[in-house]
């Protein structure tokens, strides 16, 4: 969720401090190396017209929430408590929670997978991070590998042989079909397979997205946020169900 203004005022009035135009202590060198130094943004505030104060409100203002996020982050490191009388560890905890609204745009959480493996895992971090960096169409990429993973992870558990080269979809036919979790889906069976077969396409549509509008290739047409936050939260419910089914059976 994105910053409102009155909360971007807060940060540059009320947290930070703003004295003559300027921002806090701010240079404009020092401006410049905040972001990639504290933030891990790469963003040219030299670009803009006006005061740091200036530059600081339109950058944040303009920029994602995964990136808004990461900008507060790094206000909260390079301003931390007590290093002016208005940052007092109230302001400061207000600071981060604000961070954690902005970080908050995924509206569906990752589970810790009860069948998991190590890359499935390193995965699925690169993704939490990649998200709050960089946004979500920067880890549709990783998302793909996670679930790819999860799949043959569970895969592993059946009696059954998969091929090396299996896809997401096939693995999870394999699945359905095999796993004794599925066996038995009680008196709205019916209903419960209407809800899976879109899950079936949300995996079938994993691949296309992954190879042509991520950046796994040098794709020129990326997925949008919105879309790619779709795929995210997609994607998670499919982890969560699964999670979920796999602990029950």
């Amino acid at each position: 969720m994105a910053l409102k203004g009155s909360e971007i005022h807060w940060v540059v009035h009320n947290y930070i401090g703003v004295d003559g135009g300027y921002l806090g202590d701010f240079t404009y060198r020092s401006h410049r190396e905040f972001y990639p130094g504290f933030c891990d943004l790469i963003v040219d505030p030299d670009a803009l017209p006006g005061t740091t104060k200036d530059r600081f409100i339109r950058i944040l203002s303009e920029a994602p929430s995964a990136h808004q996020a990461a900008i507060l982050r790094g206000v909260s490191r390079r301003f931390p408590v007590d290093s002016e009388v208005q940052r007092t560890v109230s302001s400061h905890r207000q600071l981060l929670e604000l961070a954690a609204k902005c970080a908050d745009s995924v509206a569906v959480g990752q589970v810790d997978l009860n069948v998991s493996s190590d890359a499935v895992r390193r995965a699925l971090a690169d993704v939490a991070v990649l998200i709050e960096r960089n946004g979500p169409t920067s880890a549709v990429d990783r998302l793909h590998t996670a679930m790819h993973g999860y799949m043959k992870a569970l895969c592993a558990t059946l009696p059954v042989q998969c091929s090396d080269d299996a896809g997401i979809n096939a693995l999870f036919k394999l699945v359905r079909e095999h796993h004794p979790a599925f066996n038995e889906q009680g008196a709205h069976g019916e209903t419960t397979t209407k809800f899976l077969r879109p899950l079936m396409g949300i995996m079938d549509a994993m691949n296309p997205a992954r190879n042509w509008g991520s950046l796994a290739h040098p794709n020129e047409d990326l997925l949008g946020k919105d879309e790619a936050m779709l795929i995210v939260n997609a994607s998670r419910t499919v982890f969560q169900y699964l999670n979920a089914k796999m602990s029950s059976a």
